[in-house]
């Protein structure tokens, strides 16, 4: 039997999503040394590998088949756009991608005006405004703090991801127009769904199976 490989998305979305496969059996002691260097982890009896990734990695691990499956934020699919099959909606990392800005740029969506657009998810941005709402706008990418962008006048709006939005309100931004929902999802390989159905079909039964334990609990 060949090893199964997964990638997770470092930090939170790994931590849950081990939780999450452990009640379905699949575990890996080796992982939770915190003080660990290794960058894979073995689980010789159940035949899997774990590897952790900056989640902008992960759809591109699992594109080529460096992983057969992976967990990674919709944000990051959406952002990546890799060939591959999302799987399960995990549930957990539930956030929104909005377009952001002052209450002052409101009107400037509604008119499709040219304006500026600054995001650290250019092909979300660009795919919303030019597909969606069908309005020419100015991208620019950035890759840290995007809320500072309309308060130095660097662009009108934002993209970025919101899940509470006080980050916005402590700076007099709000969301102005709402993307998409996002949460942690599984992908999986185009070719290991083939090669390898029968346990990556009862790995996503499983999963789902307890996902709607969970939610009919609550």
């Amino acid at each position: 039997m060949r090893y199964l490989t997964f990638a997770l998305a470092k930090g939170r979305l790994a931590k849950k999503s081990l939780e999450l496969f452990e009640q379905i059996g699949i575990t890996c002691e080796e992982m939770k040394d915190e003080k660990t260097r290794k960058l894979i982890f073995v689980n010789e009896e159940l035949k899997l590998k774990f590897f952790l990734a900056k989640a902008g990695d992960v759809p591109t691990y699992v594109e080529y088949g460096a992983a057969d499956i992976g967990v990674v934020g919709r944000d990051t699919i959406l952002e990546e756009g890799r060939n591959l099959f999302e799987v399960v909606d995990l549930g957990f990392g539930k956030c929104r991608m909005c377009v952001c800005g002052p209450v002052s740029a409101k009107e400037l969506l509604q008119h499709h005006e040219m304006i500026r657009v600054a995001s650290k998810y250019p092909n979300i941005a660009k795919d919303y405004f030019y597909n969606r709402k069908h309005q020419t706008v100015e991208i620019i990418k950035l890759n840290g703090s995007v809320e500072l962008a309309p308060i130095v006048n660097l662009s009108e709006v934002i993209v970025d991801i919101v899940e509470t939005g006080s980050t916005l309100r402590e700076n007099g931004l709000e969301v102005l127009e709402e993307i998409c929902p996002l949460s942690a999802r599984m992908v999986v390989n185009q070719v290991s769904m083939k090669m390898e159905n029968q346990r990556i079909m009862k790995l996503i039964t499983d999963i789902k199976e307890l996902l709607e334990h969970e939610n009919t609990k609550h």
